[in-house]
């Protein structure tokens, strides 16, 4: 298979792609424009709001084309309620019950910051400032907020209370994950190619390909391996700007999260400075390859940045796993 379907279509926002194909080896550079799959950082969140009229407006995280509803304790007044200046932004926001839903029609760009003031049947008032995710690695989107203006009371805390219980239960299961990457033998190779050390691995290169561009000078080196692939991406930051953070990577069929396929990742450092070097390793077996009907696939690697943009997209050959 090939890493892009032929329908898909670069936006505008793209400065510098280049696509080079070898065989069945196609790698994706991007500079600054493919948007990530947000499924792993759409959050409900539970929001406490003063009425206080001194409160600063608290800030709402949304994505092109995904739906934040804002959940509240009592009915809405729509008459009262208004996102400003959304025309060309967003869809026309929906207001009734308890709810706004809001639906932005592209990722909102950096610097914009849309108001939102939402008044409640009793004439309490609250202000949001509606932005595009935070470029930290941190940054999340907002798929529903539950705001409670008292923080005392029985429904915020139970809200509350499931946030805590969630995000232990996510803290839990890395947990484990670090547990059983700690002995994986994927892990220890993956360590060993993100140190530069591939004869201590049981790999031998069988492509290499290198591209620059105005922000990165990469390089990407793709392993066989007896019942395993690997690839090795080397960054190179030459963009003297801001630093570059890594922010994740995913292995798919399809460039869906139905086909996602486990993989062990190591990296020598999750951002890089302006002038340095980082690697990132990935070490990927056979069974991964494998379809339900016990035949091999072909498949793509994502690596991410930390706006949520696509850097790097390479496709990792079937035929890398050597008997």
């Amino acid at each position: 298979m090939d890493v892009l379907d032929p329908s898909f279509k670069v936006g505008p926002r793209m400065r510098t792609s280049q696509i080079i194909k070898c065989g069945l080896l196609l790698v994706l550079v991007v500079s600054t424009a493919l948007a990530r799959n947000w499924d792993d950082k759409i959050m409900i969140r539970t929001l406490k709001v003063s009425d206080h009229p001194s409160q600063e407006p608290h800030d709402i995280y949304v994505a092109g084309q995904v739906v934040t509803a804002l959940r509240f304790e009592t009915e809405v007044d729509p008459a009262k309620t208004k996102l400003l200046a959304w025309e060309g932004r967003f869809e026309r926001p929906l207001i009734g019950s308890k709810k706004v839903v809001l639906e932005p029609l592209r990722d909102l760009d950096g610097d914009e910051a849309v108001p939102l003031l939402v008044t409640l049947v009793d004439g309490t008032e609250f202000s949001f400032l509606v932005k595009r995710p935070s470029r930290e690695e941190s940054g999340w989107i907002d798929h529903q907020v539950n705001v409670f203006k008292d923080p005392d009371s029985y429904n915020a805390v139970l809200s509350s209370l499931y946030d805590s219980l969630k995000r232990e239960h996510k803290l839990n299961q890395e947990n484990e994950r670090f547990k059983k990457e700690e002995n994986s033998v994927d892990h220890a190779y993956a360590t060993l190619l993100a140190n530069g050390q591939v004869k201590e691995t049981p790999f031998r290169r069988k492509r290499y390909w290198r591209s620059k561009n105005e922000d990165m000078d990469i390089k990407v080196e793709l392993f066989e391996g007896p019942g395993k692939a690997a690839a090795a991406i080397h960054l190179k930051n030459t963009y003297y700007g801001e630093p570059w953070k890594f922010d994740g990577a995913y292995l798919t069929r399809d460039f869906t999260s139905d086909t996602a396929r486990p993989f062990a990742l190591r990296m020598d450092r999750p951002v890089i400075v302006p002038g340095q070097l980082g690697r990132i390793a990935v070490v990927v077996d056979k069974s991964a390859f494998e379809t339900k009907d016990g035949q091999l696939a072909d498949l793509a690697l994502q690596i991410f940045r930390a706006d949520g943009l696509l850097q790097v997209a390479v496709t990792l050959e079937q035929t890398l796993i050597r008997q």
